[in-house]
């Protein structure tokens, strides 16, 4: 079986540094708010052309804090709106509910997945605060236009740059792109931790500030307590262990790249809708995803032949119970892409012979 992501292969590649790492952050005997958390957001940070980089536990906190921040600082406040695309996956949608604010549902371009510029400026009402533009799959939103909007309306840009990684266009990487953006390292992304962690960067220091304080319990001193705040810090091991897969992530972007233009340029299925890009810098491939009329037949036909595939994402936020509110609408866009989507294996460690038959099957499907 050709897998969906081998993430054993991955991480081996790396083991003795990883174990360096492990026994490193053992020996000091220092396991939260250290020397290597440190060390990974001065990194992190210079990676992305930001001033900060804030560790957190996950992805889903890094969005949720950002905002949180936002009512902290007074900038937001409940019953406010933040616009965000209706096909993301639901953390996108999560981090504004679990702050009492609106998110306002926004299709996407058909063509590259991501929030649809033109229909930003209809949605946008008194009580719109917030653009959240995702860079679904790895490629990056036309934040160009995003942010013409955001300065013409003086809203604030959140980039959810979960799937985005080093992904740049005009020498700018995601995450420098708007006020604030959150990152998630779940193994299977680009960057990758050995369990669960997040980052949130920004120019702005009052919010980097507060956001340093919001996930320490609400504390910049201990058992002083500024607000009431969580506990969600990316830990000593982890930051450890990022540190040394930063280091070769944009070796390993580019083996992907390598990978999906073959994918892009050899694949010839009539039946299939390869992905569309328009800038090879601004996209790192999270995802390689095809769409077909008949997406479960697609995937039945590649597991008989011993391909591993994963459906990102089969349901759309509308269309999930836990907003059963939405249940009713109709995001025709989104629902095309949630019912026709199938993501094909790609990873820095497929061999030449994988990604050979991935192809060959594609084309005989």
């Amino acid at each position: 079986m050709i897998k969906f992501l081998d993430l054993y292969s991955i991480n081996q590649a790396h083991k003795q540094e990883l174990k360096d790492a492990f026994e490193r952050v053992l020996d000091a005997g220092w396991f939260i708010m250290g020397a290597e958390l440190k060390k990974f957001e001065n990194d992190f940070a210079a990676y992305c052309g930001t001033k900060h980089a804030i560790g957190v536990a996950n992805g889903l906190d890094a969005l949720i804090l950002i905002i949180r921040a936002y009512k902290e600082l007074e900038v937001f406040e409940e019953g406010d709106e933040i616009i965000v695309p209706s096909n993301t996956f639901i953390a996108s949608i999560l981090a504004v509910s679990a702050n009492n604010l609106v998110p306002i549902l926004v299709e996407p371009d058909i063509d590259t997945y991501n929030i649809n510029p033109a229909l930003i400026e209809a949605r946008i009402t008194p009580k719109t605060k917030a653009i959240l533009p995702v860079h679904l799959y790895g490629q990056l939103c036309d934040m160009e236009n995003i942010n013409r909007i955001a300065q013409k309306h003086n809203l604030k840009v959140i980039e959810d740059c979960a799937q985005s990684h080093g992904a740049a266009a005009n020498g700018r990487k995601a995450g420098n792109f708007g006020d604030a953006a959150g990152f998630s390292f779940y193994p299977g992304k680009n960057l990758g931790a050995l369990g669960d962690g997040g980052a949130i960067v920004t120019n702005d220091d009052e919010l980097a500030s507060a956001l340093r304080a919001l996930a320490n319990y609400g504390s910049h001193i201990k058992y002083q307590n500024k607000y009431k705040g969580v506990n969600s810090r990316l830990d000593e091991l982890q930051a450890a262990l990022l540190g040394v897969k930063l280091k070769t992530l944009d070796k390993d972007t580019e083996v992907k790249r390598t990978i999906a233009n073959r994918y892009l340029n050899e694949i010839n299925n009539d039946k299939i809708v390869l992905p569309k890009v328009t800038n090879q810098s601004a996209h790192v491939w999270h995802l390689f995803v095809v769409r077909t009329k008949d997406r479960d037949g697609l995937q039945q036909y590649l597991t008989d032949n011993n391909i591993q595939t994963i459906i990102h994402y089969p349901v759309p936020p509308h269309k999930q119970e836990a907003y059963k509110e939405w249940n009713e609408l109709s995001y025709p866009v989104s629902e095309q892409i949630h019912a026709e989507v199938l993501s094909l294996p790609l990873s820095p460690v497929m061999s030449v012979e994988e990604v050979n038959k991935v192809i060959e099957v594609m084309n005989n499907y």
